[in-house]
C-alpha cells in the first residue's frame, strides 16, 4: 500500500468512526439489527444488478468473443466489486482486477482491458445521469433553504464525478496507454520499453475499435443505467427491514446522490466514512431519522462483506491456479 493510500484509509477510518459517535453508537446498531438475516436477502437479491453489470461488460466484447461470455464477464464484475468494496486500492483496483481475471480466462490482454476500460467509462457516465435524475427529486423533499444547499453539493459531487470521468474518457481517445508508458519510461529511466509500447500501442488499438461499435457502445450504456436504477430496490428493501419504509421516489433520490457521493469519494477505499455520512445527510430529506441512514450505509456494507469475502477468496484461489499452471508450462 502507498503512503497516499495509507493516509486516504486512515481519513476514512477517522470519518467513519466519527460519523458513529456523532449518531451515537447503540442507536445505530439497534436499527441495523431489526433488518437481521433479512441481509441476506439483500445480498442475494444484488445477483440482479450485478447481472445487468456484467452484461454492459459483455456487450463491448469482440462479436466473436462475446456469445457465451457472461459467464467470464459476470465473474469478473465480481471480483472487480469485490474488491472496490474491501481491498486499499479505491475504486482503481477493481477494473485493474477485472481486465486482469478476464485474461486468466482466456481473453487476450489487449482485448479485456479495452472491455474493461470502456465499459466501466461508461457505466459512470450513466451513473452521472442517473444522480442527476434524483437531484432532481430533491425539489419535493426539502425546504427552500436546505434544498438549495443539498441540491449544490450533489450537482457539485456529480460534476466532480463528471469531469473526471470526461477527461478520463477523452485521454482514452488520444491514445491513453500509450502515453502512459511514455511517462513511464521518462520516470523510471533508461530502459528498453519497446516490448511495453507495443502492448499500450495495441490497447489503445483495441479501444479505439470498441468504441467503435456504436451499438454495443449504446447497448453498454443501457443496461448500465438499468443496473443503477435496478440497484434501488435494494434500498427500498433494507428499509423495510429496517422498520422505516419509503417509497420508490425517496429510495430513488437515497440511492442516486448517495452513489454519486460515493462516486465522487473515489480515492477512498470504500468510500469509508463518506457513504455514511453522506446517507446520514440524506435520510432527514426522506423523512427518516440519521441514524437509520447510518445503518442503511451500514446495511450496504454488510451485503458487500457478504458477497465480497467470497469474490476475494475467489480471486486468490484462481490467480494461484493460473500461477501454478504457468510454472507447470515452463520447461
Amino acid at each position: 500500500m502507498t503512503r497516499a493510500a495509507r493516509w486516504l484509509l486512515s481519513a476514512g477510518v477517522l470519518m467513519f468512526i466519527a460519523v458513529l459517535a456523532s449518531q451515537g453508537l447503540p442507536a445505530v446498531l439497534s436499527t441495523l439489527a431489526l433488518a437481521g438475516w433479512g441481509l441476506l436477502l439483500v445480498a442475494l437479491y444484488h445477483f440482479v444488478p450485478l447481472v445487468l453489470d456484467a452484461a454492459a461488460i459483455r456487450v463491448v466484447f469482440a462479436p466473436e468473443r462475446a456469445s457465451g461470455r457472461l459467464r467470464e464477464a459476470l465473474l469478473a464484475r465480481w471480483v472487480g466489486e469485490s474488491a472496490n468494496s474491501l481491498m486499499p486500492g479505491g475504486q482503481i483496483g477493481g477494473p485493474v482486477l477485472m481486465a486482469r481475471h478476464l485474461s486468466v480466462l482466456g481473453m487476450p490482454i489487449q482485448e479485456a482491458v479495452a472491455a474493461i476500460t470502456v465499459s466501466t467509462t461508461l457505466q459512470t457516465f450513466a451513473q452521472i445521469g442517473f444522480a442527476l435524475i434524483g437531484v432532481s427529486l430533491l425539489g419535493a423533499h426539502a425546504s427552500h433553504v436546505s434544498q438549495n444547499i443539498l441540491r449544490s453539493a450533489s450537482l457539485i459531487a456529480s460534476a466532480f464525478l463528471a469531469l473526471q470521468i470526461a477527461g478520463f474518457y477523452f485521454v482514452q481517445r488520444r491514445g491513453f496507454f500509450s502515453k502512459l508508458m511514455r511517462a513511464a519510461g521518462r520516470f523510471m529511466g533508461k530502459r528498453d520499453w519497446s516490448a511495453w509500447m507495443s502492448h499500450a500501442q495495441a490497447i489503445d488499438a483495441a479501444v479505439e475499435v470498441t468504441y467503435g461499435r456504436t451499438a454495443r457502445v449504446g447497448a453498454s450504456f443501457a443496461l448500465s443505467l438499468i443496473g443503477w436504477f435496478v440497484g434501488t430496490v435494494e434500498v427500498y428493501l433494507i428499509l423495510q427491514l429496517l422498520g422505516t419504509p419509503v417509497g420508490w421516489s425517496d429510495a430513488l433520490l437515497l440511492e442516486s446522490v448517495g452513489q454519486a457521493i460515493r462516486g465522487a469519494a473515489f480515492a477512498i477505499p470504500g468510500a469509508l466514512g463518506v457513504q455514511e455520512g453522506g446517507y446520514a445527510l440524506l435520510a432527514a430529506f426522506v423523512g427518516l431519522h440519521a441514524e437509520t441512514g447510518v445503518a442503511l450505509s451500514l446495511a450496504k456494507r454488510a451485503r458487500e462483506l457478504v458477497l465480497g469475502l467470497p469474490g476475494l477468496l475467489y480471486l486468490h484461489l484462481s490467480e494461484r491456479s493460473s500461477a501454478s499452471a504457468v510454472r507447470a508450462a515452463r520447461p
